[in-house]
């Protein structure tokens, strides 16, 4: 059975995004983006609030006709126009090629999409993937921690009365010394 799956960089003590929403502290090599790359070809979809999927429509369809860009930057590219999207938005009225359109979770529609995926769906977007925490719609999450301790930023897990028990199910270190937790979530 396909998967609900969240992948997200944090540093050490726990932010996504640093004070002014910035990820240059994000410590993204070949390694990990090969890593990457080979995760996300796998994807029967991208799940994406409208913030998470404006960043990447702004640069990832045409980032391969680039010629700085080459290698695995060009490589994920193509991953990303080739991989149905999902994009939860209230406020947007289209989106783009292979992207569909939703306005609201709705948990059965949620299940309904991954089950009838090509594989597992990757969701990503702060906001939209509290609302999927909130429905327990996150069956894995992928935590990359990257060495640093920014002090200040956004938090990327928001303060709540529900305890969600997790199983470690995989780590692994990169030589840039991101370490990824790969967490199954317990049920029943």
């Amino acid at each position: 059975m396909n998967r609900i799956i969240t992948s997200i960089s944090l540093s050490l003590d726990g932010f996504f995004e640093g004070p002014d929403h910035d990820i240059d502290w994000h410590t993204v090599d070949d390694e990990l983006h090969q890593h990457f790359n080979d995760y996300f070809r796998t994807m029967g979809g991208f799940v994406e609030g409208r913030v998470t999927y404006e960043l990447m429509e702004e640069f990832w369809p045409t980032a391969d006709q680039d010629p700085a860009n080459e290698g695995v930057m060009a490589e994920f590219a193509g991953i990303w126009r080739d991989v149905p999207k999902f994009v939860f938005s209230r406020t947007l009225e289209s989106v783009g090629p292979n992207a569909t359109l939703l306005h609201e979770v709705d948990p059965e529609q949620v299940r309904g999409l991954r089950d009838a995926a090509s594989g597992d769906l990757a969701v990503g977007g702060a906001h939209l993937l509290e609302s999927f925490r909130q429905a327990d719609l996150i069956d894995e999450y992928r935590i990359y921690v990257h060495p640093v301790i920014l002090g200040r930023g956004r938090r990327f897990f928001q303060d709540t009365e529900d305890r969600q028990m997790l199983r470690l199910v995989e780590t692994r270190t990169f030589g840039n010394g991101v370490a990824m937790l790969r967490y199954e979530t317990v049920r029943g």
